[in-house]
């Protein structure tokens, strides 16, 4: 009996060690330093990270329905995480617990939740952050495997939803941390689906039966056409180390991610742990992620593409890297044309008069916009700066022919045109392809280039150019 009791009051013993234990290591749990997630609009990012220790990181996002521009003069209601497309990237550490806050604002109209990969365990954490307008919604996970995550709302239908632009990325660095780069940059591509057509002017629905076909009207960077072009152009100098962090949010589309004049010296493919060398294009799907560095080596624009051409060129898929800095002719020089031998260039074709249209009156809305619809579809053959390519493409800037044929030059964007031209005295023979533009869109380049060009003024009407169309032979 005696034996027993001793049994007995040994085993309680250890229980009660045990109970310390876990008492003592529960302290050590809520002792970790808490940290409030700073948020940063994209492209930027929050600064890297370099504790070397876990943290509770506090994550406060708010579910935003906002109107506002996808194209100049297109506007459209987005669904977004914390009022971006994509939403304010999370940036933490492998091991850190993240203690994520999700509030639907009271003027919201619909119920949403957040399904984040990097999360281990169901859903995501979209059934526990399933909420309806005025409320708030918190859980918390452990942030176990170090990548580059995507996380998007799944709330029914959750196409609907991330069409609409709610998704974002997370990213987990590793225990390690990461190596230090010069820049940084947070960019998505995603794809809507509108009841007009692309650069269809007013405020635009979502149209399902084109999302469920996956025939996107848009597929653009950061939530817009031309949100990375022109003022909003990324920057770098040359021989600055570029790390780019680059995500689909879809639906539906996968992306051959490029950027036109540098070559990747590593991509870590699906954000993942393992890198591959000397990369000139990299798919992404949708809901996939990836890492990119690359080094600019001399100054230019570098423009980043979905090389499935037509999406950057027609539906948006483009954005700019301004790099600055010397010239490097042994790296890259600027070359020397010249006629072939026996070549003899034909005399300039006898200028016909152009036909003067009424007076057009200046409007800055339609400049910006012609100044997006130039960025996205002329600059990549005629220069950001209109000054064209000696010998190839034309100049548009300062341009005799354009002065002095405004309306003509609209006609060419409409219906195309082969053979010679003549521009500042100097030859060109090539062909220009019609431009799938809207009227609008026509009248809104020709007048960005008369005005922001050519220092004129405003010479076509989308009335105009819907005549011309018109007049075309079926």
């Amino acid at each position: 009996m005696k034996t027993q009791l001793k049994l007995v009051a040994a085993g309680l013993a250890s229980a009660v060690l045990a109970m310390s234990a876990v008492n003592a290591a529960t302290p050590s749990e809520t002792a970790l330093p808490t940290i409030t997630q700073e948020l940063l609009a994209p492209p930027l990012l929050p600064p890297p990270i370099t504790r070397k220790t876990p943290a509770k990181v506090v994550v406060n996002l708010t579910v935003e329905e906002v109107e506002r521009e996808i194209a100049p003069g297109t506007r459209y209601t987005f669904w977004t995480f914390g009022g971006t497309v994509p939403g304010k990237m999370i940036r933490v550490r492998e091991g850190d617990t993240v203690e994520l806050h999700l509030l639907n604002l009271p003027d919201n109209k619909l119920p949403h939740n957040i399904d984040l990969h990097a999360v281990t365990g169901p859903g995501g954490g979209a059934a526990q952050t399933l909420i309806a307008p005025g409320n708030e919604a918190t859980f918390t996970f452990k942030a176990l495997a170090s990548g580059l995550y995507v996380y998007h709302c799944a709330t029914a239908p959750v196409g609907m939803h991330v069409a609409n632009g709610m998704y974002g990325m997370i990213l987990v660095e590793p225990k390690e941390g990461m190596a230090p780069v010069d820049r940084e940059y947070y960019v998505m591509q995603g794809d809507f689906y509108t009841n007009g057509a692309y650069r269809a002017p007013g405020l635009q629905g979502f149209d399902m039966q084109k999302a469920i076909d996956e025939k996107p009207t848009y597929v653009v960077f950061n939530g817009a056409d031309g949100a990375l072009t022109g003022a909003n152009a990324l920057t770098a100098k040359a021989n600055e180390k570029v790390r780019m962090y680059f995500g689909v949010g879809g639906p539906n589309i996968t992306s051959s991610f490029h950027v036109i004049g540098a070559i990747f010296d590593r991509v870590y493919t699906e954000g993942g742990t393992h890198y591959q060398e000397n990369v000139q294009t990299t798919m992404v799907p949708a809901g996939g992620s990836t890492i990119v560095e690359f080094t600019p080596r001399v100054p230019g624009n570098l423009t980043l593409v979905d090389h499935s051409l037509t999406r950057a060129f027609n539906k948006g898929a483009i954005g700019l890297l301004a790099v600055s800095g010397p010239d490097r002719p042994e790296i890259y020089s600027k070359g020397i044309k010249k006629p072939l031998a026996g070549a003899v260039a034909a005399a300039p074709a006898a200028a016909k008069p152009a036909a003067k249209p009424a007076p057009v009156v200046a409007d800055r809305a339609q400049q910006l916009r012609g100044k997006a619809v130039y960025d996205s579809n002329c600059s990549a053959c005629h220069q950001p700066d209109g000054k064209g390519v000696a010998g190839v493409f034309p100049p548009l800037a300062n341009s005799d022919f354009f002065q002095q044929r405004p309306y003509e030059m609209a006609h060419i964007v409409l219906n195309g045109r082969n053979g010679e031209i003549v521009v500042n005295g100097e030859h060109y023979n090539g062909v220009m392809p019609p431009q799938d533009l809207s009227d609008d869109d026509i009248a809104a380049v020709i007048n960005y280039v008369g005005v922001e060009l050519n220092k004129g003024t405003p010479a076509v009407t989308p009335a105009q150019v819907r005549d011309m169309r018109k007049s075309r032979q079926p």
